[in-house]
């Protein structure tokens, strides 16, 4: 749920702590720590026990929830962020570890699909809850509220959880791999997340980034080879259902966050609505989501693994190429029915690829199929958003040079004046338009429109890959 009640508050926190250049670090900062933490930790869940793992990063992640809620500006409010991506890399992976042990290889596809429904639910809630908390409270609350729920989480493993698995003896912490991978996963996102903004895209940082990455990344490859416990075995990149359910799931993430991330900035910017319309607009995303998912576990009985994720990459396809059709008067409603089929396709796909990962790999290896999977699904995110945001940058900066040197910006009351010296993200709001004369709302809009419009074609295109790569998956050994 923290990773989407934030979405419907983002344009409400881009006001008031400023920093519209910084929008896509929230998100992207978020999802580059759970990155980075979510192999490390599924090797971690394979090594030692799964009740101090846990409590750590619960622990953790309650801290980093207080720390964003109290941020000052966007700087701190990221800083917070970072931690609280690495926590939620060791709770996701944990999560979906349990549930595989407690299940037989057959039914997993049932038990994940009940887990998948009760994410979905939180999902319902979040984006939902997001709006409400920043039209009826402050939007800091929407972290301060992670601090009850943790606090509950903590007593409960810490009195019931049972460990099911015998860990080794004398097991080693592959500290070069984890290294080598960390640096190759943040240079190559730093290189998307500053491409097209702090740089050009052909430009010795950027060009510098991706050749370190690349670097890394060949490093990371003769670490493993030589490693008594390596991070992830290279050889499982050759089976054909763990390359495959990994590459669409990461393609299946770059268009729903990317979506979760942007289409709040669509409504609210270009449609002129309320962060309480646009939490229940985003509310169908997760509703189909978690709809789809309860019905997940009879269908992939009947149709399999592939077939699932088939049908879920054509729902996730076609709602993505819907959006393209979006302007500034598009009914709320037509949306709404909309992201419900975009919601049904990605949860049918993040699961059924999951599965596929997981049965690709012997059982002593779950922790590392789970965690490579959602590992996957998580860089999709980051460099979806990253990819995504320098669309919306690069509109609003040149938005910025046309009002700097334009009559309208002399009309704005004296409340907005802080535009002039760059607070550009305070047009986004729907008050702050209403006081504007109609030639600059309606460019205020159009740059919006103009922007996640890039954002739509680029999630449009993964979806069509994703689905594509569901095609090439392996069929289910009878």
């Amino acid at each position: 749920m923290d990773a989407l009640v934030i979405s419907a508050a983002m344009p409400t926190i881009v006001a008031e702590l400023g920093g519209l250049h910084l929008f896509s670090w929230v998100y992207s900062s978020y999802f580059l720590a759970r990155a980075v933490s979510l192999p490390i930790f599924g090797k971690l869940i394979d090594l030692y026990k799964n009740r101090n793992l846990f409590i750590s990063a619960i622990g953790l992640f309650i801290m980093s929830s207080v720390a964003a809620g109290c941020a000052i500006n966007m700087i701190t409010l990221i800083i917070a962020r970072v931690f609280q991506g690495i926590a939620a890399g060791g709770i996701f992976a944990l999560v979906y570890v349990v549930l595989a042990d407690i299940s037989l290889p057959q039914n997993r596809g049932r038990t994940l699909s009940f887990a998948s429904s009760v994410w979905g639910i939180a999902s319902v809630l979040g984006p939902t809850l997001g709006g409400f908390i920043v039209t009826y409270f402050s939007w800091r609350w929407i972290f301060f509220i992670n601090l009850p729920l943790g606090l509950v989480s903590l007593l409960g493993i810490g009195a019931y959880f049972v460990e099911l698995r015998t860990k080794k003896d004398n097991v080693s912490v592959d500290i070069a791999g984890v290294a080598s991978l960390s640096t190759a996963i943040l240079t190559f996102l730093f290189a998307f997340l500053l491409g097209g903004r702090n740089y050009a895209w052909i430009s010795s940082p950027i060009i510098g980034l991706l050749i370190l990455s690349v670097v890394s990344i060949l490093v990371f490859i003769a670490i493993e080879h030589r490693a008594k416990d390596p991070i992830l075995f290279i050889g499982f990149f050759r089976i054909r259902g763990f390359s495959t359910g990994n590459t669409a799931v990461f393609l299946s993430s770059f268009a729903i966050f990317s979506m979760f991330a942007f289409a709040p900035l669509f409504m609210q910017g270009a449609q002129g609505r309320s962060p309480m319309q646009v939490g229940v607009a985003m509310l169908s995303l997760s509703l189909g989501w978690s709809l789809g998912s309860l019905a997940l576990g009879q269908f992939i009985d009947r149709v399999g693994r592939k077939g699932t994720a088939v049908t879920g990459a054509v729902c996730l396809f076609a709602g993505c190429a819907v959006t393209l059709t979006y302007t500034s008067i598009t009914s709320i409603y037509y949306i709404f029915v909309n992201f419900f089929v975009i919601g049904i396709g990605m949860g049918w796909v993040a699961l059924s690829t999951l599965v596929v990962v997981q049965s690709s790999l012997d059982e002593n290896d779950l922790g590392v199929a789970t965690s490579s999977n959602q590992f996957a699904r998580t860089l999709g995110g980051a460099v979806g958003v990253g990819i995504c945001g320098s669309f919306i940058d690069t509109r609003f900066s040149s938005l910025f040079e046309a009002l700097s040197t334009s009559d309208l910006i002399r009309h704005l009351p004296t409340k907005l004046s802080g535009t002039r010296s760059g607070q550009i993200e305070s047009l986004l709001h729907p008050e702050a338009q209403a006081a504007m004369p109609e030639a600059l709302r309606l460019m205020v809009q159009g740059a919006v429109v103009d922007g996640v419009t890039g954002v739509f074609w680029t999630v449009t295109v993964a979806a069509g890959f994703c689905l594509l790569l569901c095609l090439f998956m392996p069929e289910e050994k009878k």
